[in-house]
C-alpha cells in the first residue's frame, strides 16, 4: 500500500481584507491579479469535515500559455527581477514540446496553459518566486474547494453562464474569464479545464486528514497520482462542482517519446491546466527552498 506523509501548513490565522491584487511579471507587459480571501472554518466534502484554512491569495484566472511561456522558453525570459541574484541563465526550463499540445484549440490571447505536469506547474511556482521574490504554490484541496464554494454552505450544480461544460463547450477549452465568477471573484473554478492541486490523491483523504484539520496537505511520496479539481469541457454537468474530487493517471503521460520521461509534459492532458495561490504569511527563504523540495517529485 502506498504510504502518503500527512502534514499540515502552518500559518497563523489572520484576518484580511478581500481585495484584488494586480501582479507584474517583470521585464514583461504579462499581468495577473490575485483574491486576496480570510481564512475560516467549513465543512468540506459530501461528508461535512469542518476543517480551518489560514489567509491566502489566489489567482484569478488560471495560468495562462502567455504567462508560462515566459518560463518555458529561455529567450522570452530576461534577468530583470524583483527578487535579489536572479539569473535567467540559471532556470531549469522544459523541454521544448514535439508538437502543439493544444490540438489547435489556442495558445496566445488569455488560453489556460494545458498538458503540464503537476511537477512543471511546481517549477514554474518556483521560477516566479524566484523572478518576483513573492511565494507562489498550488492550492491544496482545501484552499481549492474553500475558494471554490465561496462562502456557500451547499456545492450547487453550476448553470450554462458559469461554467464551459460538456453541454455548452464545444469539447475545446476556451480563454479564461468568459463566464460569470463566483461570489469571491474567481473565474473558471467550475469547468473549462481542470486544475492541479497540491496534494497526493487518496480515496480516504477525509480520513486521513481528520488530526489535521487546520491547513491539510497530504504530502506526495511519488509521481503519481496527484488530486485535481474543477471538471473540464468534456465534463457533464451533473458531474461538475466545488466538491467534486478526481484522480491524475499516468496515462495522461504515456504517449512521451523521451527517455526518459519527460517531468514536464503530460501529451494527453489537454483538460488540464493550474491557478496560483499565495500564502499571506509569507515563507522566509530557507522555509521556500525547503517547500519545492518537497513538493516536488519528478
Amino acid at each position: 500500500m502506498q504510504k502518503i506523509l500527512l502534514v499540515f501548513l502552518c500559518l497563523p490565522l489572520l484576518m484580511t481584507a478581500q481585495s484584488v491584487d494586480t501582479i507584474n511579471i517583470p521585464g514583461t507587459k504579462v499581468e495577473f491579479t490575485m483574491a486576496n480571501l480570510e481564512g475560516g472554518t467549513f465543512k468540506m466534502g459530501e461528508g461535512g469535515q469542518k476543517v480551518t484554512i489560514s489567509p491566502f491569495a489566489i489567482a484569478t484566472h488560471e495560468v495562462t500559455h502567455d504567462a508560462y511561456r515566459l518560463f518555458a522558453r529561455r529567450d522570452n525570459d530576461s534577468d530583470e527581477s524583483t527578487a535579489e541574484d536572479y539569473s535567467a541563465d540559471a532556470v531549469t526550463r522544459p523541454s521544448p514540446p514535439y508538437l502543439d499540445f493544444t490540438y489547435g484549440m489556442g495558445t496566445r490571447g488569455g488560453y489556460p496553459q494545458v498538458n503540464t505536469t503537476q511537477q512543471a506547474a511546481l517549477h514554474y511556482c518556483e521560477w516566479l518566486y524566484q523572478k518576483t521574490g513573492h511565494f507562489f504554490r498550488l492550492p491544496t484541496e482545501a484552499e481549492w474547494e474553500y475558494a471554490c464554494l465561496a462562502g456557500e454552505t451547499e456545492a450547487r450544480t453550476p448553470t450554462e453562464d458559469e461554467a464551459w461544460l460538456s453541454e455548452n463547450g464545444e469539447e475545446v477549452f476556451h480563454k479564461t474569464g468568459q463566464k460569470k465568477p463566483n461570489a469571491w471573484g474567481l473565474y473558471d473554478m467550475i469547468g473549462n479545464v481542470s486544475e492541479w492541486t497540491l496534494d497526493d490523491y487518496a480515496a480516504d483523504y477525509f480520513t486521513r486528514i481528520e488530526a489535521f484539520i487546520q491547513d491539510p496537505w497530504l504530502v506526495p511520496t511519488r509521481k503519481h497520482s496527484r488530486a485535481v479539481r474543477g471538471g473540464h469541457f468534456d465534463t457533464y454537468t451533473k458531474e461538475a462542482g466545488c466538491r467534486i474530487r478526481e484522480k491524475s493517471s499516468a496515462k495522461w503521460q504515456a504517449r512521451d517519446p523521451q527517455i526518459p520521461k519527460s517531468k514536464w509534459w503530460n501529451v494527453d492532458s489537454e483538460f488540464l491546466s493550474f491557478r496560483l495561490l499565495s500564502p499571506t504569511i509569507q515563507p522566509n527563504k530557507e522555509q521556500a527552498t525547503h517547500f519545492f523540495t518537497k513538493a516536488i517529485i519528478d
